[in-house]
């Protein structure tokens, strides 16, 4: 909630805030289920006061929708970490953390508003039913959804549901011209924690984890052992961009590198009990080399599996400074289907450090401060790091390591140094270049279906028109970035994603991880 809305209904917002306790106190009433005479006598006032307000207050109250606003304003007082989840949104982001859904299985976008088939998931309920990518979804269950705008919380309303129920589809495929109608069995589709595990040369594997869900540490084993079997000796985890999750998950990946009895994580709640999580005997990757590659965006559980290697002089993190999370939230349930994600502990690595950055700002400034770091220098060269010596620790080995705002890589890996290298990271976060994939293949979807890897390689490396198309489309969608010198690294990007489309995530990252700045760090340290 921003400061107007702080102070331009400030009667409304007090009228909710004695709502919005009555809601918290009962829920701890519930919990606890023995309340005290003060908490009893407490709730009888504002039960009495809110039967008033009823009855009496002159103009109708909302009372849900102030209650939204009322509860984010007190949890925006106690840490940036403390949410109030409303019960629309809960599902979804429970979904995210389940670590799957129910519905039909396809990657889409609404192209020219009509919801297109990027892809279908692999063995999914759609491509089962025949779906194939570019086709076009006119209809579900008569329901129309071209030309209607519809949000895409709308349309995954429409598609998804019980599992074991249809949902009749009209399609038009454009590669053969045709309308038909065809019934797909919703089913569950799983939301991967693993982008890829995949052999970069004979000795070195590489595991890429988006997320800490429930389904991570699961995926994560799979992907460990399958890549043991094809000779891994050497291992590099990439937790780029991983915002976190479940603490669970992170000390049982750690526990695959870690010996028996080594300090992976402890907590410290409000009654000062320590807990401490420590390895087992069952890892499987307990000698192999270990590097792993974090940068700004790498958050809370991320950081504890990091900082478990790091402290334990496991293995040495590549990158650059983490986000700073070092507080553990606990979510729950309220009476309406809402939820509180609520802090209530701080975690330290085996060092001793909390690595929580400060929130006198608990505003988009904590959160987004990509910008002071870019100001700073700090994402350009090592020095600019600001540490504290009175949060200095020292590993197993007796490294120096620091506190007080992230984890800090032991080998420090810049952000590209040139403006036009830059455009290319703005390029990717884009999705522009996806969608000129997709329209390139929808125009002539049977010309690339005959191609190979390496004829396609050569259509697009070998014809002057890809990259000049590109920049053109670029440009026409209001993306005004220099690529100066970059036609190399635009074609390779084009190159994975087309093989993406084509083939599969794989062939993706076989040909865009030997382009990657970090990934060449870790080959030539020789981790």
């Amino acid at each position: 909630m921003n400061n107007s809305n702080k102070y331009t209904i400030y009667i409304p917002i007090f009228i909710a805030t004695i709502f919005a306790l009555g809601v918290l106190l009962g829920y701890k009433i519930n919990v606890i289920n023995q309340p005290s005479t003060k908490t009893k006598t407490g709730k009888n006032k504002i039960n009495r006061l809110l039967d008033l307000i009823n009855k009496e207050y002159v103009d109708e109250v909302n009372t849900d929708s102030i209650v939204d606003l009322t509860v984010n304003g007190i949890l925006e007082k106690l840490d940036p970490h403390s949410v109030y989840i409303p019960k629309e949104s809960l599902a979804q982001v429970n979904e995210s953390m389940e670590g799957n859904f129910v519905g039909i299985g396809v990657n889409f976008y609404m192209y020219k508003d009509t919801l297109t088939v990027i892809k279908p998931v692999v063995n999914g309920p759609s491509e089962r039913a025949g779906i194939k990518s570019g086709d076009r979804i006119l209809f579900a269950n008569k329901q129309q959804l071209f030309n209607k705008k519809i949000k895409n919380e709308k349309l995954f309303q429409i598609l998804k549901g019980e599992v074991g129920t249809k949902v009749n589809l009209v399609i038009y495929r454009k590669a053969e011209n045709k309308k038909f109608t065809v019934s797909v069995t919703r089913d569950l589709i799983p939301i991967n924690s693993i982008d890829v595990a995949t052999m970069l040369n004979a000795k070195k594997g590489y595991i890429k984890v988006n997320r800490f869900a429930e389904t991570t540490y699961k995926e994560f084993h799979q992907a460990l052992v399958k890549l043991k079997k094809q000779g891994m000796n050497e291992v590099i985890v990439d937790l780029r961009g991983n915002g976190g999750g479940y603490l669970e998950m992170a000390v049982a990946m750690a526990d695959e590198f870690l010996k028996k009895g080594e300090l992976i994580v402890k907590t410290k709640n409000k009654g000062g009990v320590i807990e401490n999580s420590y390895a087992t005997e069952k890892g499987v990757f307990e000698s192999g080399k270990v590097a792993i590659l974090i940068d700004e965006s790498s958050a809370s559980a991320s950081e504890i599996f990091a900082g478990a290697i790091q402290d334990n002089d496991r293995g040495l993190i590549y990158g650059r400074r983490s986000f700073g999370k070092g507080l553990v939230q606990k979510e729950m349930k309220l009476d309406d289907g809402s939820a509180v994600r609520l802090t209530v502990a701080r975690y330290f690595t085996p060092s001793g450090r909390s690595i929580q950055k400060p929130f006198l700002d608990k505003g988009n400034n904590y959160f987004n401060d990509f910008e002071k770091r870019f100001t700073s220098g700090e994402l350009y060269k090592a020095d600019s790091i600001k540490v504290a010596d009175s949060l200095k620790f020292k590993t197993k080995k007796g490294r120096i390591v620091y506190g007080g705002g992230g984890i800090i890589p032991d080998i420090f890996v810049p952000l590209e140094d040139f403006h036009s290298e830059e455009g290319i990271n703005v390029l990717l976060q884009s999705e522009l270049l996806n969608y000129y994939v997709f329209e390139k293949l929808d125009e002539n979807r049977a010309f690339f279906n005959g191609l190979n890897q390496a004829s396609l390689k050569k259509e697009l490396f070998g014809k002057a028109k890809y990259f000049n198309q590109f920049k053109q489309y670029m440009i026409s969608n209001g993306l005004l970035i220099s690529l100066v010198n970059q036609r190399e690294k635009v074609l390779t990007y084009l190159y994975a994603e087309f093989s993406r489309q084509l083939f599969n995530d794989t062939s993706y990252y076989k040909i865009t991880l030997p382009k990657d700045k970090m990934i060449k760090k870790v080959l030539e340290k020789e981790i």
